[in-house]
């Protein structure tokens, strides 16, 4: 509280002082302070330092200029308002020829006319075309070359933007609002904002500059120096190990200082995923927090229900687009789950494809669901002005219950609402400045399809801020580190301390060159990292302060502190402090958690014996019983995703599905040409691609496999030939009782040999290496064994085709066929009547058996008793 109650050089003082020293009326004297939160700490503290007389009036610049004019947008203006101006960022690309690139140009546009509009807006209206003609040779300066065409027009359609657009601002600058005003004192903050600089040079003898800090405190520009040891005093510095250890580190700090009476504390972090998680722990601990950098509206579950309902209405939506949507509706909530059974049950990945389900249309009640959706959908269909678009979605909104759960994270429900959707204009009755630019703006007769207006309905989201209502007594405050200046607060936890996260020397904002920026009068990089080693300096002087940095990031490389946090262990090394150097304690309590390891699972599985075994089924037994107990006996399996990519497997799927049409066909029309051959093979693949739905982008790896693989086949098909074996029958599925239960199965391949005795064959897409290790022993191989089980042939012949996208297709034949076949069978009725009889069925997975095992955790081997 010195920099402000100070005697003779507190800014109140200095203030006061240079009242008194103009001869003004304090009454008629407006203070201009750098920050909003700071004006309710001023006036207090005035009233405390100068009880009798008049205070003066304590503004920021736009709270003055809303005070005395209160301004709303015009239809070419720079509204500030992501919503408004990309719409008209658009049209203007429209009007200068940009219009095909207007989708990857209004983004930029928009950021561009944010960084010089303050620029413009410091210069009053008569002088702003003055202003225009020096930007404009600013913002070409160093772009000739061609590649720099359309950054050039987009800077040079900006600076047009700015020069034509009025500012809230204008009426600071105007001479009427002189009349009323006999002075004006700038408080600089850790630089002084254009409209502050624009509002000294309008009011010239009456404007005067008062520096926050005091003549003879640190100077910015000093950023070595010592600021009188105060603020090593109380600085505590953390070395974390990761993300999760800092935000539990800086949350053990942030309750220790309030448990101990230091509050409000502040807690500084440029890592807002980190401040999130900082937040839900202090939550949890009931701390009232005061959150004044908010978060982007994007990210609140009320803009993800809308943006869910957007996407499930493209006419190529996933399922998993309208299953978002269904999830979040509370009016179709009830039978999202149905919905998602029978997708994932009939694997329907694109929505278009229900209404040709036959499982659907026996399922009267979800069909009456499908067809109330898709009327839902269909409004969305067509192009139409912006405001048809958002009738709509209101209209969608309340129709699907999500209207009223409207609300971002953490705020309560009427602030959100109303913050939300009057950041879509969706209240009913509309403002009449929005009634108005729907008729004067440049965007006015523009016309949206679906795609346009979700992306604008994104880019508006991406630029609106959601902010928590304030507690009435906070005792945490979430603060940027350059807004500290001059909050008293009794101690200070700053987070992501590390050479990434706190760099004092980033790239300015915008793509501008320095030569540009120094034209335009934008702060320069030197500038800016000036300002964040003062920001550093000014936050370090709180009484009782934390830092924290992490040493590894997500993917586990190693993090250095940032250097403005090695100057710091340097400075507090040197002055005659060494141990404050090194990081101290941790400030979580420990926590003594006995072991609880649990025994090794033995269910019985007797009352849910199977009645149908397959090969993969009975492998499971062999390898764990307990997957077998797990996956078979009660069905447990995990959902695979709707929307998953093309995998090895799939292609797998595809080329049986290939070599069954193939070879049906050749049955049909037998050839022995090499060159028929091949176009009935490459005909039976893109039969077998329609027919699966697969789409050629998401085929294409194996698609380029293909040709070696179709060649490697069609040389072991003349190869195979001569063995007189010849094809019987293809992907069939076969039955064989066996006591209790039923074998089932689907054999891949079966030939005719010329004794009329079977030849079994099980297609391989894998490695040879993998192939030739199943036939070592064949009274370990289950899969072949089983599947000469399912035939009722006394000999048989077996082997394994390998079919390889690198080397030849080749056959591997399982000797003794016969004899394992035989074992096989007594092995499964020895083990079905042991399971019947009550025999457990422990866990004895090893390897990588566990290793890629979906029942690992249902057996929980990782949390068992030792041996």
């Amino acid at each position: 509280m010195q920099q402000w109650l100070a005697l003779g050089e507190g800014l109140l003082d200095r203030l006061a002082q240079a009242i008194w020293g103009r001869g003004v009326h304090p009454a008629r004297t407006v203070v201009v302070l750098p920050f909003a939160h700071l004006r309710p700490l001023a006036a207090r503290l005035w009233a405390q330092r100068f009880p009798d007389g008049f205070a003066p009036r304590f503004e920021t610049s736009m709270s003055w200029s809303t005070s005395l004019s209160p301004w709303s947008a015009g239809p070419t203006d720079i509204a500030f308002d992501a919503a408004l101006d990309s719409l008209t960022a658009q049209a203007m690309l429209e009007q200068v020829g940009l219009g095909e690139q207007s989708a990857a140009l209004t983004v930029l546009l928009v950021q561009v006319a944010h960084q010089i509009g303050p620029l413009a807006a410091a210069v009053p209206a008569e002088r702003r075309g003055q202003w225009a003609v020096a930007a404009r040779a600013a913002v070409v300066l160093g772009m000739d070359s061609t590649a720099l065409a359309w950054e050039a027009a987009v800077g040079q359609v900006a600076v047009e933007w700015a020069a034509v657009s009025t500012y809230a601002s204008d009426v600071l600058l105007s001479p009427q609002t002189s009349t009323t005003t006999d002075a004006v004192l700038v408080v600089q903050g850790l630089a002084l904002d254009p409209i502050a600089a624009g509002l000294l040079e309008a009011w010239r003898g009456k404007a005067e500059v008062i520096p926050f800090s005091a003549p003879n405190e640190l100077a910015p520009a000093d950023v070595t120096a010592k600021p009188k040891q105060r603020a090593h005093l109380g600085t505590q510095l953390h070395s974390c190990l990761d993300a999760e250890d800092e935000a539990q580190r800086a949350a053990a700090c942030l309750i220790r200082h309030i448990a101990d009476g230091r509050f409000p504390v502040a807690l500084v972090s440029s890592d807002r995923a980190l401040t999130r998680r900082v937040r839900a722990m202090l939550e949890a601990s009931e701390v009232q927090i005061r959150d004044e950098t908010g978060w982007k509206l994007s990210t609140s579950h009320g803009a993800a229900q809308v943006m869910a309902l957007l996407r499930a209405c493209a006419w190529n939506a996933s399922t998993d687009d309208v299953l978002a949507w269904l999830k979040g509706a509370p009016t179709y909530a009830r039978m999202a789950s149905e919905v998602e059974a029978l997708a994932r049950r009939e694997q329907l990945r694109d929505w278009r494809k229900f209404s040709a389900c036959s499982a659907l249309k026996k399922q009267a009640h979800l069909l009456v669901a499908h067809s109330g959706i898709e009327q839902q959908r269909a409004r969305f269909k067509g192009v139409r002005p912006l405001q048809a678009w958002l009738a709509e979605l209101r209209l969608a909104l309340q129709e699907s219950g999500i209207w009223d759960t409207l609300q971002p994270d953490n705020i309560d429900s009427e602030t959100a609402k109303h913050s939300l959707i009057e950041v879509l204009r969706l209240s009913s009755p509309s403002t009449p400045e929005w009634d108005a630019l729907q008729t004067d703006a440049l965007w006015a007769g523009h016309r949206f399809d679906l795609a346009g207006f979700t992306t604008w309905v994104n880019q508006t989201f991406e630029g609106a801020s959601a902010s928590p209502a304030y507690p009435a007594l906070e005792q945490v405050v979430i603060l940027p580190m350059s807004q500290m200046m001059g909050r008293p607060f009794a101690a200070l936890v700053m987070a992501g301390c590390d050479e990434v996260r706190l760099n004092p020397s980033t790239d300015p904002p915008g793509n501008w060159t320095a030569a540009q920026r120094e034209a335009l009068g934008l702060p320069s990089r030197e500038q800016l990292e000036e300002q964040s080693r003062w920001a550093w300096l000014g936050a370090l002087a709180t009484p009782s302060c934390d830092v924290l940095w992490r040493t590894s990031d997500d993917a586990g490389e190693t993090l250095q502190p940032s250097v403005l946090v090695q100057l710091l262990q340097l400075d507090i090394a040197m002055s005659g402090a060494p141990e404050m150097a090194s990081a101290c304690e941790d400030p979580r309590s420990v926590r003594h958690v006995p072991a609880q390891p649990v025994a090794r699972p033995m269910p019985i599985g007797a009352d849910v014996l199977p009645a149908q075994l397959s090969a993969s089924a009975y492998e499971d037994l062999r390898t764990c019983p307990y997957r077998f107990f797990a996956m078979r006996q009660l069905g447990l399996q995990a959902s695979d995703e709707l929307d998953a990519e093309v995998d090895k497997r799939d292609f797998g799927l595809w080329l049986h599905e290939v070599l069954k049409r193939f070879h049906e066909g050749l049955q049909i029309e037998p050839t022995s040409d090499r060159a028929r051959r091949t176009t009935m093979l490459q005909a039976a693949s893109e039969h077998s691609t329609l027919s699966m739905g697969l789409s050629e982008g998401e085929f294409l790896p194996f698609a380029a496999a293909w040709p070696a693989v179709r060649e490697h086949y069609l040389d072991w098909c003349e190869t195979h030939d001569r063995t007189n074996a010849r094809f019987a029958s293809a992907e069939t599925s076969h039955t064989q009782n066996l006591g209790p239960i039923t074998l089932v199965g689907r054999i891949d391949r079966i030939d005719t040999l010329p004794d009329g005795s079977h030849w079994v064959m099980d297609y391989k897409t894998e490695p040879m290496a993998k192939t030739q290790a199943r036939i070592k022993d064949p009274f370990e191989d289950t899969q072949i064994a089983f599947y000469a089980a399912l035939l009722p042939d006394d000999t048989l012949d077996a082997a394994y085709v390998n079919i390889s996208e690198r080397d030849a297709t080749r056959t591997v034949p399982q000797a003794d066929i016969v004899q394992a076949r035989d074992a096989l069978l007594e092995a499964i009725l020895e083990d079905m009547t042991q399971i019947q009889s009550g025999a457990a069925l422990p866990a004895l997975g090893e390897g990588m058996a566990c290793d890629y095992c979906k029942a690992r955790g249902l057996c929980r081997k990782d949390f068992w008793e030792a041996p």
